[in-house]
């Protein structure tokens, strides 16, 4: 379950993303949206941190990395980098999957690195407080 596109030999579309990704497609196509139409962020297809990630779009502002997300059978994750002040900030706002998910990081700084599986439109919206947080919009 969660399989991600794991064949480097084959580039894939957006489109092939959102299909590998179920019913999780629609979902993600509604935050590529937003992302790049309210939060100003560019993407772009890749492949990166070797082979068990799999293919990503990247996200990003200028040239600050937002967050990668991954295509997986049945969903899609976005794993980023956010800072402790930024989640401080929305901590409260945030469902208890999304808590979950933050007081299991993997520390890094005055941070974490964190992996957020979507899976439904309540974590949908809880990952956006925080990519919102992390980029400084409210």
């Amino acid at each position: 379950m969660y399989e991600r596109m794991l064949n480097k030999q084959e580039t894939p579309t957006f489109d092939d993303l959102i299909r590998h990704s179920g019913d999780s497609g629609k979902l993600w196509t509604a935050l590529d949206e937003h992302l790049k139409s309210d939060c100003g962020l560019e993407t772009q297809i890749r492949f990166p941190y070797g082979k068990e990630y799999g293919w990503a779009v990247k996200y990003s502002k200028k040239s600050k990395h937002i967050c990668d997300i991954f295509a997986e059978n049945g969903a899609f994750t976005a794993l980023f980098q956010v800072s402790n002040a930024a989640v401080e900030l929305i901590c409260d706002e945030l469902g208890e999957y999304a808590k979950n998910i933050w007081d299991n990081k993997y520390p890094c700084n005055t941070g974490g690195w964190i992996e957020f599986r979507v899976l439904n439109d309540e974590h949908l919206q809880d990952l956006k407080k925080i990519i919102h947080a992390k980029i400084g919009l409210k």
